[in-house]
């Protein structure tokens, strides 16, 4: 596990290995949270991207009227 090094600025490099198995992207956007006393960090993807990504989701689940 690699071990990271807070800058004087509070930035972190994300290791080479990480960033490609994640195909991250220079100006990507990252969501980071808080959970259970450690850090997590969420890349955020286009919802173009996010398309078919749940193949099993019925979409012919009855919606609300506002959410046509």
């Amino acid at each position: 596990m690699p071990t990271l090094t807070v800058s004087p600025k509070f930035q972190v490099v994300i290791p080479k290995q990480i960033r490609e198995s994640l195909q991250l992207k220079p100006g990507q956007k990252i969501h980071a949270t808080l959970f259970e006393g450690r850090i997590e960090l969420i890349p955020l993807q286009p919802m173009a991207e996010m398309r078919g990504f749940l193949p099993n989701l019925d979409p012919t689940v009855i919606r609300e009227d506002d959410r046509s």
